[in-house]
């Protein structure tokens, strides 16, 4: 992952969320509708922050994350992201009590922006804007890291898309999302 692929994604990430209006729609995340989805990033915000800064996990956050300025408390989280991650550095760091190497935690951050902005979108009759250096930058790891991801219940069973699938609509079948979803 590279920190010129953070910002953009971000920033495509957060237009997103400013359309977001009918917290109760499906989206094409299993199991979360666009409240619990919002709750998710919110609650791993903080973990992915804390990885990306070597220091200790934030204590576990009770309740619903989603409150009245859920929008501005994403947008200082994503800010905080983009800034940690645009010069992660070398070695690694623990998520939660895993050991990773900070570029997977970068990695995982684009990922959120990409794939979770992405359901945002659907959820919500918007499109993502991707560039397709971010996609692939989201779709490799997804196959290299697939099989654990479906085993730790991250993603969903791989989507097949077709041959001439742009970037976007490979890396969303790598983390088990059908590119056609509608709510």
């Amino acid at each position: 992952m590279t920190a010129s692929l953070l910002r953009p994604a971000a920033a495509e990430f957060l237009r997103v969320t400013h359309g977001v209006r009918d917290l109760s729609a499906a989206t094409p995340c299993a199991g979360f509708d666009v409240r619990g989805l919002l709750h998710h990033l919110l609650y791993w915000g903080p973990w992915l922050i804390a990885a990306g800064r070597r220091e200790e996990p934030p204590a576990p956050a009770s309740g619903s994350l989603v409150a009245d300025d859920w929008r501005g408390a994403l947008e200082k989280q994503t800010e905080t992201l983009v800034e940690v991650f645009s010069a992660p550095g070398s070695g690694t760091t623990f998520l939660g009590t895993a050991e990773l190497p900070v570029s997977v935690v970068g990695d995982m951050v684009l990922g959120e922006f990409v794939l979770h902005g992405w359901d945002l979108a659907r959820a919500s009759g918007q499109s993502l804007r991707c560039a397709p250096e971010a996609a692939v930058a989201v779709f490799e790891p997804a196959v290299v890291m697939g099989e654990q991801a479906r085993a730790m219940g991250v993603y969903g069973p791989a989507v097949e898309v077709a041959v001439d699938a742009s970037p976007l609509e490979r890396a969303l079948g790598a983390s088990g999302r059908d590119p056609a979803w509608m709510p």
